[in-house]
């Protein structure tokens, strides 16, 4: 499996903006900060919906492509077709783990919602892993995004799965949880 980043549609400029209009401010001028970008993200306020991430998977087992297009709110997916007058290939002699080229295009609200579920411990192996590689190549582009995405138990504190795997009852959690919620409360005041 190999995963490519494809690009951002929009900017935090416009972000920002669109947050400035429901305070009824008028548009700025340059970048946010990093900070305040950490802030809207967690604080999932909708204009963090203007911003759009394209990326594309190469050879991802068909089963697992199937637990990301469950996902539908606020992301496009675009699955290569498996259609036997298509590829050439009698589809019945396909397997599960068949590999499957898949695009997708999420907004940011998508994306951490996607990561709650997708990097959770009882989500499968190579699941977990296909996401994380999509994230890593969000890492250096969008490094706020990145920090924000987080399993459910980081998320909210607490594993409310109904089998948990127990990581919650961790120092390595203890300390994770810790790390996502520095400095949520304690912002200086920015204006973007």
């Amino acid at each position: 499996m190999k995963v490519s980043f494809l690009g951002v549609k929009g900017t935090w400029r416009e972000v920002a903006d669109a947050a400035r209009t429901t305070i009824g401010q008028e548009a700025g001028t340059g970048e946010p900060s990093s900070l305040w970008k950490r802030r809207m993200l967690l604080a999932e306020h909708s204009p963090i919906r203007l911003l759009t991430i394209k990326w594309k998977w190469t050879n991802l087992p068909w089963w697992v492509q199937t637990h990301f297009t469950r996902h539908h709110v606020g992301v496009e997916w675009f699955v290569k077709t498996s259609r036997s007058d298509r590829t050439g290939i009698n589809r019945d002699t396909l397997t599960q783990d068949s590999p499957v080229d898949v695009e997708g295009a999420a907004n940011a609200q998508s994306i951490i919602n996607i990561s709650r579920k997708r990097l959770c411990n009882q989500a499968s192996k190579e699941t977990r892993q296909a996401w994380q590689a999509f994230l890593e190549t969000l890492k250096d582009v969008e490094p706020e995004l990145f920090a924000v995405c987080v399993p459910d138990c980081i998320y909210r504190g607490h594993c409310y799965e109904y089998k948990t795997c127990g990581y919650h009852l961790t120092p390595a959690f203890a300390k994770r949880l810790q790390e996502y919620r520095q400095g949520i409360n304690e912002r200086e005041e920015t204006n973007e």
